[in-house]
């Protein structure tokens, strides 16, 4: 079980630079107790997660508490990650919350069918944005007990 008084990691994988920037002024408005970082797509969420390819070099990282998937990217998009990593034993108990524009019932059955620990679909406005990161926070980071990462 994770230990409350440290800074959970929430590893976003956006390949979009203004929601990457949106979250992080939103992460900023709320003051939780979290470190962000930042991927692009599929394929660097791996990386980073494996700590291989350009993160292979990298400073260590705390370990990741939880990940906020987007679904549409390129390379490597949302829902082939979260199929990868829910497969594989090493990566399997992070939980994985999808926040994406996507409101499609499809999106949300596969994503569960993968899954995900949960579906959100991102709000149109900064105000509830930040709201809604509140709750997440709330939740996510304070509410519920995160498994203990194997690597760190």
């Amino acid at each position: 079980m994770q230990n409350k008084s440290k800074p959970v990691t929430i590893l976003v994988a956006d390949d979009d630079p203004d929601d990457r920037m949106m979250t992080r002024e939103a992460f900023e408005e709320t003051r939780l107790e979290s470190n962000l970082a930042f991927v692009e797509d599929g394929e660097d969420l791996l990386e980073y997660l494996r700590s291989s390819g350009k993160y292979a070099l990298a400073t260590k990282q705390p370990p990741v508490g939880v990940i906020l998937l987007d679904l549409n990217m390129p390379r490597m998009d949302g829902r082939e990650a979260l199929r990868i990593i829910k497969a594989d034993p090493e990566l399997q108990r992070i939980p994985v919350v999808v926040l994406t524009t996507s409101q499609a019932d499809e999106d949300v059955i596969r994503a569960y069918g993968l899954g995900v620990n949960s579906f959100i679909t991102k709000p149109v406005t900064f105000t509830d944005f930040v709201d809604l990161m509140k709750v997440f926070g709330r939740y996510w980071l304070d509410v519920v007990s995160l498994p203990a990462n194997s690597k760190a």
